[in-house]
């Protein structure tokens, strides 16, 4: 039996070779590999011993050669096959140990150049993985350092390798080289400024952990990081306190965090089965928090928070009052840890870079069948094409609160409504079938626990235009004094005079922010 190794990664790869040496397995090996081997009394056959022409090119080309790759692909039980070979006098391989140059870890090093990345991608070891993988009826590949121990109890026990694991060894080498190739094509394209939705979509992602269930106990369910692409994300986390994530957890934080980054100024988003239930911004984290819980102290129990601000002992204190999931900031101090910790379940996470976000970000839908794919939703409005639209403009104090509901409803699921005042959420419908269903909602809801005042003199913004003015309407009864809105219906007329007879001021944006 005659086994090719060569690896970049030498985790436990000379324990492996002699043990194969110890079953009487001949190695063949190149490069470093053979160095690596030699040096620890390994018994090995350099690579040009095998194909009589000495490695070349910086060791660009060694084992591409007709002798490793005939070894490697005859089928044994083939007359023909078998005969060539004798005729070329080739011998089998019948092992093949390989893992690829450190593609991924060398794009992740600061600075690195493209001219360093070119050169650690790997030509002949994916050939070598994929020939033997082709061929895995007759040959055992070996990819990942922990399947070292899987061949070697079999060629203890057998003196060979299992049909079926060879095949899953196969199996594991085409998903291998898929990552390995994926991974250098996506860098490939980013370096050229390639961001627009390319004809084929393919990308890779690692897994970060298995989880207990998906959304119920009855699915199965498992975390993936995206190679490359985890700054500022929930891949990027470090757990301080708590249980496990669960899919919904990573489900219903990644929303609260593309909410937050819509903020520079303090502040602390609460959100509950994927949609914001209060939001607040202030002065400290304190006063954003407290605001945030003022919105909504029902919805906010055993919900997820998040601030982009170092989190201080006063707040601790405060969020601890009552029952959270997880807590998310950049940091947190020593005091503020140490309360936290006080209840094991809840799930403390720092996440460092918490208001970074990927300009060529895309969102990704499975749907039965295929994937749909879109740039992701990062601009807000533009302010020079914002248009007041009724007989009344907006007080200084109002624009602020437009703006401020305009990031929320951006977040809010459709049909969505988010009613805002003063830096602070008061009300949010969302995920409802008509309009004016989703703005009762809110103002039901900011009613309920705001106290005797209500959403009055709050302001409205909603995803999309009004078909008609009964959203208007309904405003005006709650005492809303302004709205945000995208403009574009065939009836905005309608919208318009009833802002201007319940005296509302009115903005069109021209954009609207759907989320489903």
């Amino acid at each position: 039996m005659r086994a090719l190794i060569s690896v970049s990664d030498k985790t436990g790869i000379v324990a492996f070779a002699k043990e194969l040496t110890a079953l009487g397995v001949e190695i063949i090996s190149t490069g470093g590999t053979f160095n690596a081997l030699q040096n620890e009394r390994v018994p090995v056959i350099g690579i040009s011993d095998v194909t009589g022409f000495p490695e070349c090119l910086d060791g660009r080309v060694k084992t591409l050669h007709p002798a490793i790759h005939a070894g490697v692909l005859n089928i044994r039980d083939n007359e023909e096959h078998q005969k060539q070979m004798q005729e070329l006098g080739l011998s089998n391989i019948d092992l093949v140990v390989v893992n690829l140059y450190p593609f991924k870890e060398t794009i992740l090093k600061k600075g690195v150049t493209l001219a360093e990345a070119i050169e650690n991608i790997d030509i002949g070891g994916p050939t070598m993985l994929r020939s033997a993988a082709k061929n895995n009826h007759d040959v055992t590949v070996v990819v990942d350092p922990a399947d070292y121990s899987v061949v070697l109890e079999e060629l203890k026990a057998n003196h060979k390798v299992s049909t079926e694991t060879n095949f899953y060894l196969a199996t594991k080498v085409f998903e291998h080289t898929a990552n390995y190739d994926t991974m250098i094509a996506n860098y490939l394209r980013e370096q050229r400024g390639g961001y627009s939705l390319p004809n084929t979509f393919t990308m890779t992602f690692e897994k970060v952990q298995d989880m207990r269930y998906g959304e119920n106990p009855h699915q199965g369910a498992a975390f993936y990081k995206e190679v490359g692409k985890t700054k500022g994300t929930l891949a990027d986390v470090v757990q301080l306190n708590g249980k496990e994530l669960s899919y919904n957890n990573i489900n219903d934080a990644n929303g609260a965090l593309e909410l937050l980054r819509e903020f520079n100024e303090p502040a602390v988003v609460a959100v509950k089965h994927a949609n914001p239930c209060g939001v607040g911004v202030g002065v400290n984290v304190l006063e954003a928090y407290q605001k945030a819980y003022k919105a909504d102290p029902v919805s906010i129990f055993g919900g997820i928070i998040v601030t982009n601000q170092v989190v201080d002992k006063a707040t601790a204190e405060e969020m601890s009052k009552i029952f959270f999931e997880i807590v998310i900031a950049p940091d947190y101090e020593e005091e503020a840890l140490e309360i936290f910790k006080l209840k094991k379940n809840l799930r403390v996470l720092k996440l460092e870079n918490i208001s970074y976000f990927d300009p060529h970000a895309v969102t990704m839908k499975k749907v039965d069948g295929g994937l749909i794919v879109q740039q992701k939703d990062l601009e807000l409005l533009v302010e020079d094409e914002l248009k007041v639209v009724t007989d009344r403009t907006p007080s200084e104090q109002e624009m602020d609160d437009l703006h401020f509901a305009w990031k929320l409803v951006k977040h809010v699921k459709s049909n969505g409504i988010a009613l805002a005042k003063e830096g602070m959420s008061v009300g949010m419908g969302g995920g409802q079938t008509n309009r004016i269903w989703a703005t009762t909602q809110a103002i039901d809801h900011g009613n309920e626990f705001l106290g005797a005042e209500g959403v009055k003199g709050s302001v409205l913004a909603s995803d999309a235009f009004f078909p008609f003015d009964d959203c208007v309407k309904a405003a005006a009864a709650a005492g809303i004094t302004a709205i945000i809105q995208p403009g574009g219906s065939i009836r905005d007329e309608d919208s318009i005079k009833a802002c201007n007879e319940a005296g509302i001021a009115m903005i069109f944006t021209g954009m609207r922010h759907f989320k489903h």
